[in-house]
């Protein structure tokens, strides 16, 4: 049937219209399929043809550098030094081992280097990079990176690593640090990444160890590209990680410096205390050894050397070793007893030389004893008899509260190793750790600082800088982090009778500006410094009824190890304390000989902060004096480059 025009009309209108929709259709998807072509071909071209080659891209951690520490005036004690290193990728190497031995056709390694360096990229995920070799030179590091092709997940790169320029002074404070171990990580309850890096130094002792969370920082990551042989060929961006704190010591690095030189040659520790703050100026102990040493890693050979000196090198003496005080115990027992109202300030006790408890002698050391004694003449001239009289009277309970009311037998919170607690033994102590009942002989024992009571270094400096100023004085070792002060804890009274610390203050002064004090000969004469302090003799062996009346053996004339200790405490200007001193000299003898010296050494370096002048010593030691400084090894300050390390 033929169509009308009409119908005719509305048939080309309708394909026209279909034509027109069709097309603009087919306009949209070649528009579509040109944009994605443009965004393919050009745009993304980098990312494709990353993916055509087999690239691929890494994430890598960024270690953060470590904290710095210093001093109290800003001295570095702890630094970081650039370390050129190279480093394996077990996920980009392929065949490690054949990898490893091209390497060494460029950098030496060692057989079992590389089975260490394959054994360790095992343990690890196959995307973290293993050290192979550090503390290379630029030449070593650039022949590397040339050879690059050829020695695919190989790369160089420059890290840091720590380095202490005050060496042997500064390393029982401090510390120092040394490759994460699997020790570390079994004994560490830390899941940071960066721990899994082999060869990332974390702190192992010291001040390093105590803060490591602190000075370790936050790791950063960079995106890395990576070809299909596994040679970086570029970073595409990083976000940086926190570096660690910066911590600034109480330490004043000059004193101490000048603690360390002052023990050279024996087996003794010092602590010097700010009676005001309560900072630790120095910490110091002998002998001592080189912490950059083990930064790098510590010869088998140097190791055992340390680990086997009967010295003890590796042992922070001033805070982790704990001795009978001896005598400088007996400003305690005098002042339980005082404050108990059981003795009085002018009561006399007789020294004949000895006294009897029960069927036991207990001797002074002065055989021919010191006749009637007082409070005074009793510490200026270290009588036994005394202190075993008035301990009978007060007990040991009260005596042991005294003690720990003045900082012995108490574990003193400061960031270093092993802190001791010591001890200030009483009765329930015996009956829970012996399963003994308190005997009246140790009682007597205990008086003068034998027997079972214990301390250190650290806390005779507490209980002396408690003494001259009436307050519980707390140390410090931490003045600020990150330039943020910290807080100077508060010190409350001791709640001990004032009468009753004057009265032990006279005494000390006694000890050491009286003719017969047992310090005389190592007072100091400049009036402004004068000190108070005490001596101390710590036995470390029995002496026997028979060698008492053969003779006793004098200390010079025995094995090292069966000496006694030599003890002393002082602080100084009498009158307006500032400092606290304490000094124990392993098996040295007595006190007065040993120790008392070097404490006045010590103060009068501190009190002046340089070298003092010879005026301030009595007369007949100035001249000894003037040798004794001009042979020290004293750091030179105004060359920030010498270090111990180049002295030594």
């Amino acid at each position: 049937m033929k169509r009308s025009a009409k119908d005719t009309a509305t048939s080309v209108q309708n394909i026209t219209r279909r034509t027109l929709i069709l097309g603009g259709v087919q306009v949209a998807v070649l528009g579509a399929l040109g944009w994605r072509m443009r965004q393919l071909q050009i745009e993304q071209a980098d990312q494709f043809r990353l993916l055509a080659d087999e690239n691929r891209i890494n994430m890598r951690l960024i270690p953060p550098a470590r904290g710095l520490i210093f001093d109290r005036n800003g001295v570095t004690l702890a630094m970081n030094e650039q370390n050129y290193r190279i480093t394996l990728v077990r996920e980009d190497a392929g065949d490690m081992e054949q990898v490893l031995k091209r390497l060494s056709l460029i950098v030496p390694l060692s057989e079992e280097e590389i089975q260490e360096t394959i054994a360790d990229a095992k343990k690890r995920s196959p995307f973290v990079p293993v050290t192979i070799k550090d503390w290379l030179s630029w030449e070593d590091v650039a022949e590397v990176s040339i050879n690059a092709p050829a020695l695919p997940g190989i790369t160089a790169e420059v890290g840091l690593s720590r380095q202490y320029p005050m060496g042997y002074d500064t390393s029982h404070v401090i510390g120092y640090v040394g490759p994460v171990s699997d020790f570390d990580l079994q004994r560490l309850d830390d899941q940071d990444p960066l721990l899994q890096i082999p060869r990332f130094q974390i702190g192992k002792t010291g001040v390093e160890a105590k803060l490591e969370r602190r000075l370790r920082g936050s790791a950063g990551t960079k995106r890395i590209e990576v070809n299909a042989v596994g040679r970086v060929m570029r970073e595409l961006d990083r976000k940086e990680g926190n570096a660690g704190t910066d911590l600034q010591l109480t330490i004043d690095a000059s004193l101490q410096n000048y603690v360390q030189a002052r023990l050279k040659g024996q087996a003794a520790s010092a602590v010097v205390m700010d009676c005001a703050t309560g900072d630790l100026l120095a910490i110091g102990s002998a002998p001592t050894f080189d912490p950059n040493l083990f930064v790098r890693g510590i010869s088998s050979a140097n190791y055992n050397l340390l680990r086997d000196n009967k010295y003890r090198p590796f042992r922070s003496k001033a805070v982790q070793d704990i001795y009978p005080p001896g005598s400088t115990f007996k400003m305690i027992t005098a002042m339980a007893a005082l404050e108990a109202g059981l003795v009085d300030f002018d009561e006399t006790v007789y020294c004949p030389g000895y006294t009897q408890v029960g069927t036991q002698r207990f001797h002074c050391w002065k055989g021919g004893g010191h006749g009637h004694v007082d409070l005074q003449k009793s510490l200026k001239e270290s009588c036994d008899i005394y202190y075993y009289d008035i301990a009978q009277r007060v007990g040991i309970d009260k005596i042991a509260e005294m003690a720990r009311k003045m900082g012995i037998g108490v574990r003193h919170d400061i960031p270093m190793s092993a802190v001791a607690e010591g001890l200030a033994p009483d009765k329930a102590w015996k009956r829970s750790v012996r399963d003994e009942a308190w005997r009246i002989g140790d009682t007597v024992n205990a008086a003068i600082g034998q027997g079972y009571v214990l301390s250190s270094p650290l806390q005779l400096a507490v209980m002396t800088a408690r003494i001259a100023t009436g307050q519980a004085i707390e140390p410090r070792l931490i003045k600020s982090m990150d330039s943020a002060e910290q807080p100077i804890a508060d010190s409350d009274p001791l709640q001990v009778n004032p009468a009753i610390l004057n009265a032990v203050r006279q005494a000390m002064y006694a000890v050491s500006n009286d003719r017969k004090g047992t310090a005389y000969g190592s007072r100091i004469v400049e009036d402004a410094f004068r000190m108070a302090g005490k001596t101390g003799t710590s036995q470390v062996r029995r002496i026997t009824a028979e060698e008492r009346r053969q003779g006793i053996t004098r200390n010079e004339d025995l094995p090292w190890e069966r000496r006694d200790h030599a003890l002393w405490v002082n602080y100084a200007p009498f009158d307006n304390p500032r400092i606290a001193v304490s000094v124990v000299v392993e098996h040295g003898g007595g006190g007065s000989r040993a120790a008392a010296p070097i404490g006045r050494d010590i103060t009068l370096r501190a009190l002046y902060g340089e070298l003092p002048p010879v005026s301030a010593y009595p007369a007949k030691d100035r001249d000894r004096i003037t040798q004794q400084h001009q042979a020290m090894e004293l750091h030179d300050f105004t060359n920030p480059t010498t270090t111990d390390s180049d002295r030594a």
